[in-house]
């Protein structure tokens, strides 16, 4: 079978489709997700830095990270999955992300639905959409629109006609959806009830357009998604009214992940770092005879390793306190817990792989800045995908929480 062939990312080309879910392996342990893990960042770590030169999407990367079955580790075990710990799934996405901070961030949207749909689908949607992803189904996303408007403004809207609910509206920041069978996505039906609704890849009405033109994570074809009078799965929508008062964890695990993705790409940022300074970094002109004797670079070096260790730890603490708090029923005391604690988390990650990364470029020097090398994707990778999630609200939101006990807005924002 023929691979489909890849967007360059600059036309927008949307008629490239999956292939036909296929049933992948299924993994039953956290260990054995871990070691899955490491096998797809190998293949993820194969051609990166020219995937990301050419805006190549990794189309034959995403459909080995299904066939692993690392797409269905959260689903829970009275429904097949194995339903790993918070722990462990932030560890997967850290290993991924290291390997290439793009293709780590595909999958991103499929397990923050996935705990959205925990949270607030009925039964039978459950045993839907669950026994979707454990066949090999791929969740995509479509995002908020691009209109300067707040993120959780909504203008796609649902219209009824003779042949049930159709959808219309433009989205963007659509990661992942290029490569998904299914793209959820937020509206309003005709009474005004925001829904989560789920609409086929290949719907009628339905166009990706990897127009995706940020300077990092280049190949996510973190593009727009059109609906132009689609059809959607009826029996699939989800009313995310009652969500708005009930605590949960679908917030602070979907901010999980994206912490984890800045780990990794801090620790794929200092493992090149000391690649080049062993292997091609010339030493300071009278003072060692290699880079790896230089008094500063040893310094620096052991500076990074603490910040990247400090961040991880922080991370694994922020999952297993996620995973202490889903043992007993969400309350609104420990649903903010668990969000002071991501966000803690976030805020390290997110110092850490812009630092790593800018590092990297100075402690391999000035030939490390040639177009061949394209460190620089470190960089662009960090600076764009923390952009995507500011902590300069999480300060303030964790200082009202330690000082005043106020706790923080309870959304996917923290």
């Amino acid at each position: 079978m023929t691979l489909p062939l890849a967007d360059d990312g600059l036309g927008g080309l949307d008629d490239r489709h999956p292939l036909p879910p296929s049933r992948p392996h299924l993994i039953r342990s956290d260990a054995e997700a871990i070691e899955a893990a490491h096998a797809v960042a190998r293949r993820f770590a194969d051609g990166a830095s020219e995937r990301d030169r050419d805006r190549r999407l990794p189309w034959a990367e995403i459909e080995a990270f299904t066939a692993s079955g690392l797409g269905g580790i959260s689903v829970p075990r009275d429904h097949g999955g194995a339903e790993v710990s918070h722990a462990t799934l932030a560890e997967v996405f850290a290993i991924l992300a290291a390997a290439d901070g793009s293709a780590g961030q595909i999958p991103q949207n499929q397990f923050g639905v996935l705990a959205l749909v925990r949270a607030a689908a009925s039964p039978a949607q459950k045993a839907r959409i669950y026994g979707d992803v454990l066949a090999g189904y791929r969740i995509g996303n479509a995002g908020p629109a691009r209109n300067g408007k707040s993120i959780t403004h909504v203008d796609t809207r649902l219209t009824a006609g003779p042949e049930g609910l159709r959808l219309s509206g433009e989205r963007f920041y659509s990661t992942g959806a290029v490569f998904a069978h299914w793209i959820p996505t937020r509206a309003v039906d005709p009474a005004g009830r925001p829904l989560l609704v789920w609409v086929r890849r290949d719907a009628v009405g339905v166009r990706v357009v990897d127009d995706w033109q940020g300077f990092g994570q280049r190949t996510t074809a973190s593009g727009r998604v059109i609906f132009a009078d689609a059809p959607i799965e009826e029996s699939l929508s989800i009313d995310l009214t009652p969500l708005a008062d009930r605590p949960g964890l679908f917030g602070p695990t979907s901010q999980l992940v994206q912490a984890a993705i800045d780990a990794g790409i801090a620790r794929g940022a200092v493992a090149a770092a000391l690649d080049f300074v062993r292997t091609r970094t010339r030493p300071w002109p009278f003072t060692v005879e290699t880079a790896t004797e230089d008094p500063h670079i040893i310094a620096e070096v052991g500076r990074l390793e603490i910040d990247l260790h400090a961040a991880d730890e922080v991370l694994a603490r922020a999952g297993l306190t996620l995973d202490r708090i889903a043992a007993e029923p969400v309350t609104a005391e420990s649903s903010a817990e668990a969000s002071v604690a991501v966000a803690e988390a976030k805020i390290l990650t997110t110092e850490v792989a812009l630092d790593a990364s800018e590092r990297l470029l100075e402690l391999a020097g000035a030939s490390a800045t040639r177009e061949g090398y394209n460190l620089g994707r470190f960089w662009r990778d960090a600076r764009v995908h923390t952009l995507h999630d500011p902590v300069r609200w999480k300060y303030h939101w964790i200082g009202a929480y330690h000082l005043n006990g106020k706790p923080p807005p309870r959304h996917g924002a923290i």
